[in-house]
């Protein structure tokens, strides 16, 4: 089996250089921002003491979606959603353009 040769990283000077470079910068972004909205939801979970199925109550809505919500790898949950749970918890999303 040949060895893969390694790549020359002395053009990159950042991580979103190399991450644009193979195409994957957005695609990184939106699951690191998911991956913080979910680890915040869950503490604020832990905090107050309430199972994924005391959360999916107070939502109205399944445990399974709570369960996706807590997915940072799924990035289909709506501003909405995350609002919604966020209100839940005493909080709110807040949004900005840089």
């Amino acid at each position: 089996m040949a060895s893969k040769k390694p790549r020359d990283t002395k053009r990159f000077t950042t991580l979103d250089a190399f991450l644009e470079e193979e195409g994957r910068r957005e695609a990184f972004q939106a699951t690191a921002i998911k991956e913080v909205l979910a680890w915040q939801i869950e503490h604020a979970m832990k905090k107050q003491g309430l199972s994924r199925k005391r959360m999916a109550e107070r939502m109205g809505t399944s445990r399974s979606q709570i369960g996706r919500l807590l997915d940072p790898h799924d990035g289909n949950v709506t501003l909405a959603t995350l609002q919604r749970a966020a209100a839940m918890l005493g909080h709110k999303v807040r949004l900005e353009l840089v």
